[in-house]
């Protein structure tokens, strides 16, 4: 996978995505993170999350559900935003675009 991608938000606001290296030390700071897949076309999003610390490792358990259900190619890429409302706006933005599967789960 890349290692930026931008994705479009339903709004049309381009948000540029990160991989994220899950050997590196990860900061302590507030972020969204898309877990995705290569696709014919950019990427398939499945789940769309935030978090209030990359550090605490909450997108880990959502990354091996999407690995063990749509491929060991899933990974995952983040996007800083210290702000909750700001990463709350974004998720949201993001999920009436794409409609990710592991949301539409999480949401049943």
């Amino acid at each position: 996978m890349t290692r930026q991608i931008e994705i479009a938000g339903k709004s049309g606001v381009l948000y540029r995505y990160t991989a994220l290296d899950e050997e590196r030390i990860l900061p302590p700071a507030g972020a969204n993170y898309v877990i995705c897949k290569p696709a014919a076309k950019g990427v398939d999003i499945l789940f769309v999350g935030e978090t209030e610390s990359l550090s605490r490792l909450t997108w880990r358990e959502q990354l091996a559900q999407a690995r063990e259900t749509y491929g060991d190619d899933a990974d995952v890429m983040t996007r800083l935003n210290v702000r909750f409302v700001v990463r709350q706006a974004e998720q949201e933005d993001l999920i009436e675009a794409y409609r990710p599967p592991m949301n539409r789960e999480a949401r049943a």
